[in-house]
């Protein structure tokens, strides 16, 4: 606990079995209280593999439920067990977790309700692995996202992020996508609420074993973040409604 507040590490899992114990045993448990793995019905042990290393809650979806709805039982879950600030963190060893004290403590003094862990703020993106085709269209709707959006954020695709309690409890996440898109309609949706973003340099690692979507499923995704701003911007500008956005008050 860090001033009495409870930390848990969610873990949305696929296909993770390689690398689930790297990720584990790096974690900082002198402030972590809990993990929390979720697996979406992997085709490998992930599920055995987190068991065997006594992670505290391990789940099993029934059938693949994607990569957004993987998050809504990470986070309903985390809830449940009493968190106070929960960092998502992928068990597939691509985002260090000795990252994880400085995602938490700004949460934890109220600097920030949100921390995000940013590849871009450095230069680890392409020094990492970053495909450059991936890295120029980050940068490019980024940019889009910022000015729709009225932020400046350094990035909105990064998979490693922090959240206060209230963050998970106010906002609809359940109107959210099943999918991949899912983090950027959650980020479009502390946005709209008015909450401010924290960002931290976060060195990352592609390789074999390091979940990534294919090109088909990365141009999907984009035309997905794309629709997400538009929607944002026209909503605000009160000539649209969308359902992602009811019943948030700023």
């Amino acid at each position: 606990m860090i001033d009495n507040k409870k930390i848990i590490v969610v873990m949305p899992a696929y296909n993770a079995a390689k690398t689930v114990e790297q990720t584990f045993k790096e974690i900082p448990f002198n402030i972590v209280d809990e993990v929390i793995l979720v697996d979406d019905h992997s085709k490998d042990e992930t599920f055995e593999v987190a068991k065997k290393l006594g992670i505290h809650t391990v789940i099993r979806h029934d059938i693949n439920k994607g990569y957004g709805g993987n998050q809504k039982t990470c986070y309903d879950a985390a809830l449940k067990n009493g968190a106070d600030i929960v960092v998502m963190l992928h068990p597939d060893y691509q985002y260090t977790p000795l990252l994880l004290e400085a995602m938490i403590y700004p949460i934890a003094r109220g600097l920030f309700p949100v921390m995000l862990g940013s590849r871009i703020l450095g230069k680890g993106a392409l020094r990492g692995g970053m495909p450059m085709y991936k890295y120029i269209s980050n940068r490019f709707l980024t940019f889009f996202q910022n000015v729709m959006m009225g932020q400046k954020l350094a990035e909105y695709h990064t998979g490693y992020r922090a959240f206060s309690k209230e963050i998970l409890e106010r906002l609809p996440l359940h109107k959210n996508s099943d999918d991949f898109v899912f983090d950027n309609e959650m980020l479009g949706q502390i946005a709209y609420a008015g909450y401010e973003m924290g960002e931290v340099t976060c060195p990352t690692k592609y390789f074999d074993d390091a979940s990534s979507i294919n090109f088909k499923r990365s141009v999907q995704y984009g035309l997905g973040v794309l629709r997400v701003s538009l929607s944002f911007r026209l909503q605000r500008w009160g000539i649209a409604k969308f359902e992602i956005f009811e019943g948030i008050k700023k």
